[in-house]
């Protein structure tokens, strides 16, 4: 069964068609134009949609650096889905994703759905200290305030952060893909680390599904400070091989750390499975300063030649996101496909 990477369900399924809304209509932005593409071509080879390209606009930044977007394609009565990942340029790109929904808002799209594989400020999801904002639910309130019907994202830093969001959505995983990666290889003596006390619960999932034990790096952050200090192991890793598991990279600060703990304590090979990478030269120099076996994450980011190792994988998320918006315009469960 030739199955979506990271799914349930075969890639080509006879079903009937069920289309609730209009015709459906694939706008991607600037942010990553490489996964948009692929996400198009992949919702291509559904029977029915072999018609479906991305749709057309103009983008100008002036001088004073206001960004126009104009439609070349119109979406009157069309399901709208709007790819846009919120990568470096993180600021420029999130205003593109609002201009543009307002402008699909305006000529009259008949649903617009946001596709975001990486929710910028998804961090910042709690009022942890006095005086500070709670960054995620403004974002929330922008997407919707701009007039998107629905949005899809990919691992959230944090679950709660649904329920920032008023208008209803998609909250997908790549997990499955990862693990399902990971478990191909089969490594043998494996166990599970989680790189810090707040992804225990994913990292039990990801050991259930390898069928391995687990193991804890507890850490302490200070403040604002990115560079996270590792304390101790909860577990044992000694003369086993260990599977790093983390949602996002940023600065690698708690990668080496993770990594230097479980060494210490008597590791054997190293291999590294997080989802978002949002690439710095400072997380490359870090990546690069530790003998990792093998470095496993998606495409939710565009990630800069400069920036890429020899062991490092990427997966990709295309498959699903289009299984995804073909569900979501169908009316069809996006549950099943992965058994929930």
């Amino acid at each position: 069964m030739d199955r979506v990477p990271g799914t349930k369900i075969d890639r080509y399924e006879d079903r009937e068609s069920r289309m609730r809304f209009g015709k459906m209509k694939i706008f991607c932005g600037s942010s990553h134009p490489t996964l948009g593409e692929e996400v198009c071509q992949q919702v291509g080879l559904r029977p029915g949609y072999e018609d479906i390209s991305l749709g057309r606009y103009e983008r100008t930044v002036f001088s004073n650096e206001n960004i126009f977007v104009k439609l070349d394609d119109s979406v009157r009565g069309k399901d709208v889905y709007l790819i846009q990942t919120m990568s470096s340029p993180i600021h420029e790109n999130i205003m593109e994703a609002l201009i543009m929904i307002d402008a699909l808002k305006r000529d009259s799209a008949w649903r617009i759905n946001l596709v975001v594989p990486y929710l910028a400020y998804s961090r910042s999801d709690k009022k942890d200290q006095p005086r500070v904002p709670i960054t995620a639910r403004l974002m929330a309130n922008m997407i919707e305030t701009a007039g998107a019907d629905r949005y899809m994202t990919i691992d959230l830093h944090s679950g709660q952060i649904q329920g920032f969001f008023n208008i209803p959505g998609d909250s997908l995983t790549a997990f499955h893909l990862l693990s399902e990666y990971v478990k191909g290889k089969n490594l043998e003596n494996l166990v599970v680390v989680a790189t810090d006390l707040g992804f225990v619960k994913d990292a039990r999932n990801w050991a259930e599904a390898l069928g391995v034990p687990i193991a804890i790096v507890e850490k302490r952050r200070s403040g604002n400070d990115e560079n996270a200090v590792a304390m101790s192991l909860i577990g044992d890793v000694r003369d086993k091989n260990v599977l790093l598991v983390d949602d996002e990279v940023n600065t690698g600060g708690s990668i080496v750390n993770a990594y230097n703990v479980v060494k210490q304590h008597g590791a054997l090979d190293v291999s590294f499975a997080f989802s978002h990478a949002f690439f710095s030269e400072k997380s490359k120099e870090r990546l690069a300063s530790i003998d990792l076996k093998e470095i496993i994450f998606t495409n939710t980011l565009p990630v800069k030649p400069k920036y890429m190792l020899p062991n490092m994988t990427i997966l990709s998320v295309a498959p699903m996101l289009a299984e995804v918006m073909i569900r979501a315009h169908e009316g069809r469960s996006v549950g099943e496909l992965f058994d929930e």
